[in-house]
């Protein structure tokens, strides 16, 4: 979890002066001390501090003979990783005719494209429609506000104005993605607004929020978002306008989180008493932990919220504190901040369709086209696919943010490293799905007692986390595995704290040893839980290390406690691959360092 959360009360305000804030949300670094390899780094408003990091930071290690020894094994290894899944993929492949019917006619290289992720496909095929319809939308807005300002006798120092073209554009929205089935969405925000509204500052309020929303997720989910028909049979014609996305109990799982943030925020504001209009909040944390005035609280301010276009359908997740506050004091995005965050984009969406096209690990690994295959080719099936994986979550997220700031509304980055330079799973936590980390922090972690009941909170937090992504084995025992994979770290840190025994040389040598072991438990959780379940997992490790004896549990145990027999190959393989992961470690902790150098604070 976040080292830098409020512990004491969420609500706690805090004095600003600032009118306006300006900020840079594609690159928090001053030009003068962004320069060299830490220019990479994506900006968050909590990156940089205003004061120097605790202890002073080694000299640079980049040129010294050893770090030349890791950049000759860097430049020998990570060509191979690219090379082994495009060889894999070649038509020269004894397995390619298992996974060929899986492959679609590509426009690189003459090549055909592993389109077969039916998440990814849903965003990938509708980026023109989706990019029409944001275009639509500013132009609207830009048009909206126009005219809003030169019909008012004073220009207004907010964009309050902007709530009822927001709530008039969602629902054209709504209707045109889910038909009728907004009635079911707008009936679920009314109650829920009524609960928070009704309840107040009651203490049960909040458990009634969280009950509410808990059945409304369950029943959505077993009742696959319900239709008129099974209400009553009357109802059946309005099942026929499903719109053009009918599971809207798919996306709810995002504006369920925003319905448990009002509510929240609303019964916090009831308990911080009188309340004075402040001015503006300069940092996303200020702005969540900052209550506005309860009149500020209402229907129409929450519909806006809820349903606000750019992240209504995955996010990234605002609170509603920070959504209004950026809607009373706004926030001065610069045109040159959002086209470097769409350069950043489009680099993105690129890497991925060079992979789709060159690396079928996809479609391999649906077909389970890997039989014959060595350790090292079916380590790199894993690998490739956990980072499509993480290229799949971050593509949306960074389209739909783009689009949110161009309308001037910043919500947090929700991917701050790539998935291949983690080493600590609690930083990985904290730099994957940002914002939906922050959330859990506001609204679970620091009302379970967060520092003080650390292993609870944690075992909860990732049960919740599990259920909310999906009623699936494969995800709940991804949760466990992870709450598990924590502990190890959390004793080394108490144990081997860096305030004690950082300045011995050995210790960074220690730590990279450990960070190998973390990150192979980290691999292993997320093929559990977002790529081949358990038993994928399992017949993986058995090909790399050799067969097992007694059933699947016994082996998967024998697996995270490294016991099994392995085989001769599958012993050399392991050995090379973490030597391997020794080397990266090493040089992700360098980079961090050379951040740190910069002025860069990541705590990731």
């Amino acid at each position: 979890m976040p080292d830098d959360v409020v512990i004491d009360m969420p609500t706690n305000p805090h004095n600003s002066k600032a009118a306006v804030h300006r900020f840079e949300p594609a690159d928090m670094t001053p030009p003068d001390r962004a320069r060299g390899i830490a220019s990479l780094t994506v900006g968050i408003p909590s990156s940089r501090k205003n004061r120097q990091p605790d202890g002073s930071s080694p000299p640079p290690r980049w040129k010294t003979p050893e770090f030349i020894f890791y950049y000759i094994v860097f430049v020998v290894v990570v060509p191979l990783m690219a090379w082994v899944p495009i060889r894999l993929s070649s038509t020269t492949n004894a397995n390619y005719p298992i996974f060929r019917h899986q492959l679609k006619p590509g426009w690189l290289f003459g090549r055909e494209v592993d389109n077969s992720d039916r998440q990814y496909r849903a965003f990938r095929d509708n980026i023109p429609a989706l990019s029409l319809l944001a275009l639509i939308y500013l132009t609207l807005q830009w048009i909206y506000a126009r005219s809003a300002i030169s019909s008012s006798s004073t220009i207004p120092k907010d964009r309050i104005h902007l709530v009822p073209y927001v709530i008039f554009f969602a629902t054209l929205y709504l209707i045109g993605l889910h038909g009728t089935s907004t009635i079911k969405i707008l009936t679920i925000l009314t109650v829920n607004y009524y609960i928070g509204k009704g309840l107040r500052g009651s203490r049960i309020g909040p458990l009634i929020t969280w009950i509410f929303n808990a059945f409304i997720l369950f029943a959505n989910e077993r009742n696959e978002g319900y239709r008129f028909s099974s209400l009553h049979s009357s109802l059946a014609a309005l099942d026929i306008f499903e719109g053009l996305y009918p599971r809207w109990h798919i996306s709810f799982n995002i504006t369920m989180l925003r319905l448990v943030s009002f509510n929240m925020d609303y019964y916090w504001a009831c308990k911080s008493g009188s309340l004075e209009d402040r001015d503006v909040r300069t940092t996303q944390k200020e702005r969540a932990n900052t209550p506005h005035p309860l009149e500020f609280y209402t229907y129409a301010n929450y519909l806006a919220y809820t349903l606000f276009p750019p992240l209504y359908i995955a996010g990234p997740i605002l609170t509603y504190n920070d959504f209004l506050w950026q809607l009373r004091r706004p926030q001065e995005i610069s045109l040159v901040s959002v086209m470097r965050y769409f350069i950043r984009f489009l680099i993105c969406l690129l890497t991925m369709e060079f992979i789709l096209h060159t690396m079928y690990v996809v479609a391999i690994k649906d077909t389970k086209a890997w039989v014959g295959d060595t350790p090292l080719e079916l380590s790199m099936i894993g690998f490739w696919n956990l980072i499509i994986v993480w290229l799949k979550l971050l593509l949306p997220w960074r389209f739909f943010r783009l689009w949110s700031l161009a309308s001037g509304i910043d919500p947090p980055e929700n991917m701050v490293r790539c998935m291949a330079n983690n080493y600590s799973t609690t930083g990985f936590w904290r730099s994957w799905h940002r914002s939906y980390n922050l959330w859990v922090v506001r609204y679970i972690y620091i009302p379970l007692g967060g520092t003080k009941n650390v292993a609870v909170a944690t075992l909860l937090i990732f049960t919740f986390v599990a259920l909310w992504h999906d009623l699936s084995f494969s995800l709940l025992a991804w949760g466990w595995l992870v709450s598990l994979f924590i502990v190890p770290e959390l004793l080394a840190t108490y144990l081997l704290p860096q305030s004690k025994y950082g300045q011995y040389s050995w210790y960074r040598h220690v730590c990279a040893i450990g960070a190998v072991f973390n990150i192979l438990m980290m691999m292993t959780a997320n093929l559990v839980g977002f790529v081949v379940g358990t038993e994928g997992v399992l017949y993986l490790s058995r090909q790399i290390t050799g067969s097992f004896e007694g059933n699947d549990m016994v082996a998967l145990a024998l697996l995270v406690n490294l016991k099994s027999r392995i085989t001769l190959e599958g012993f050399r393989f392991l050995v090379a691959a973490c030597c391997c992961l020794f080397v990266g470690v090493q040089l992700m902790f360098e980079y961090r360092e050379e951040e740190k150098r910069r002025g860069i604070l990541l705590r990731c």
